[in-house]
């Protein structure tokens, strides 16, 4: 019998072929004619040079088809990220999908997510040790924004204190346009200069215009100052379907398409080759609450479509999702965050952003962490498809075997299970009832608060050489004088 042909890899794509197609020429359109606005003269003076039209008394440029298509091929197909001691960590490009704790919440709940307060320098520290220890969440992130930092450098020490304690890549952002040249000073100093951060770049900066259509004088400098420093930039375009973009899953993926090209020409233009991840954050907004909906299934459509159109630009694609909008870790939480998890990795999306949110990405929590660890355990192994080689069929064993046998002795069993098998970690239970009560009959947010009590409770072991810590302190020493600033939460001692 003929059936289908599937690679071994389960894959999902929501738009044909001719809808790619015409999403790609609807956003050209878009760039030809009515342009993107851009809040800065520097970037208007190096689009008009590299070929833009400029209408300097609208702020907008209009880009001819040949130049967007000309910069996407510019653009690196894929990125390897190291840890911040030079070892490979993560390949970001293909059908490979990595996870990083949500960004920039404002929040964090304690237990189950119940009690939220504003973040702090500590809680950050917190997330970035426990992250070192999971390890299905591959990649790090400046996960809160920490109530007890001052303003001018809020977002470089949230780097500070990843980069203190985790090797693992870091997915990070600027407030700032100085904010990104500090923060590349600080990358530079644990690398060991400028030129070896380059050559091993362990973070990745994220830039968002701002929808429909603009990008301010900040986000466009951000872009700028990435394509100089080599630093990898990720477009974080939001469309929020209804509100500051069309309603429909399609007419938010046009925009989404038309807002991420015109940053990666912006790129293209300051720096040929510069690395360029194809990424977003869009919703859909709830018209009964006026609120925008992570967890949305139309959420997660924009998101397997705009990555599909990264796709068929050949770039590395980025996603927020595995992320929930319930305000407790409750089964909402479960159900919303597992949808985007398993959705989003199906699609092939390279980095996923959102283990540990919740509350509309309001909020970061250690204990969903844990439970969103085994969320991406389970995705991984899913992923990786089915082994239907001669020895995995096992059709001379079973013939050999006959009815009524078992096969816990054998040899086959012994060899395959590991590999076969994702074993999930203590947040999970896989007892029967009665060996469940024997241990404390447990729930999964105890379970999981038990995994976080374990971790953090063990000592931390250093992560950067004592030269890099240093260099890194002073770099940081330097900025805080600059700012007048007398203390910081967590060192270095100023």
């Amino acid at each position: 019998m003929q059936g289908s042909r599937l690679d071994s890899r389960p894959m999902l794509r929501l738009l044909s072929d001719d809808d790619v197609d015409r999403i790609h020429r609807a956003a050209m359109r878009i760039l030809e004619k009515t342009g993107v606005m851009f809040r800065s003269r520097e970037a208007l003076a190096v689009l008009g040079a590299a070929g833009a039209r400029i209408d300097e008394g609208q702020g907008r440029a209009m880009f001819p088809p040949e130049m967007v298509m000309e910069a996407v091929s510019k653009c690196p197909s894929s990125l390897q990220l190291y840890t911040s001691g030079g070892s490979p960590a993560a390949f970001v490009g293909g059908e490979e999908s990595h996870y990083a704790p949500g960004s920039t919440a404002l929040n964090f709940g304690d237990g189950d997510g119940r009690d939220a307060r504003e973040a702090t320098s500590a809680d950050l520290r917190d997330i970035a040790r426990l992250v070192e220890g999971l390890p299905n969440i591959h990649l790090q992130s400046t996960a809160v924004v920490a109530c007890d930092v001052p303003r001018e450098i809020a977002d470089l020490y949230r780097l500070y204190i990843v980069l203190c304690n985790s090797s693992k890549p870091v997915i990070t952002g600027a407030f700032s346009v100085q904010g990104l040249v500090d923060m590349k000073d600080m990358l530079s100093a644990v690398a060991g200069g400028d030129d070896a951060l380059r050559a091993k770049p362990f973070a990745v900066f994220d830039v968002c215009p701002s929808p429909p259509l603009m990008w301010t004088e900040i986000s466009a400098g951000n872009i700028m100052d990435c394509a100089r420093f080599g630093l990898p930039l990720e477009l974080i375009s939001m469309p929020l379907s209804g509100a500051n973009a069309p309603c429909t899953v399609a007419g938010s993926v046009v925009q989404h398409t038309a807002e991420t090209l015109s940053g990666i020409v912006l790129a293209q233009a300051v720096k040929e080759g510069a690395t360029v991840i194809y990424g977003g954050a869009p919703s859909l907004f709830d018209m009964r609450h006026g609120t925008t909906p992570m967890g949305s299934v139309e959420t997660m459509m924009i998101d397997i479509c705009y990555a599909q159109m990264g796709k068929f630009y050949g770039l590395p694609t980025h996603t927020y999702s595995a992320t929930t909008d319930a305000k407790v870790l409750d089964m909402q939480a479960g159900l919303e965050s597992s949808l985007g998890s398993v959705l989003c990795a199906l699609a092939g999306i390279n980095i996923i952003s959102g283990p540990g949110m919740y509350d509309f990405l309001t909020c970061q929590s250690l204990v969903k962490l844990a439970v969103d660890n085994e969320i991406c355990g389970m995705v991984y192994r899913f992923t990786a498809g089915v082994d239907a080689s001669e020895e995995a069929m096992a059709s001379e064993l079973i013939e050999s075997a006959g009815p009524g046998a078992n096969f816990l002795s054998s040899p086959h069993t012994l060899r395959f299970f590991k590999g076969e098998q994702y074993v999930p970690g203590p947040a999970i239970d896989r007892r029967d009832r009665k060996r469940w009560l024997s241990k404390g009959g447990k729930d999964t947010i105890a379970r999981a608060a038990d995994v976080v009590s374990r971790i953090l409770g063990s000592p931390a072991a250093p992560v950067l050489t004592d030269e890099a810590r240093s260099r890194l302190d002073e770099a940081v020493r330097r900025i805080a004088r600059r700012h007048g600033i007398r203390s910081l939460p967590l060192g270095p001692d100023l």
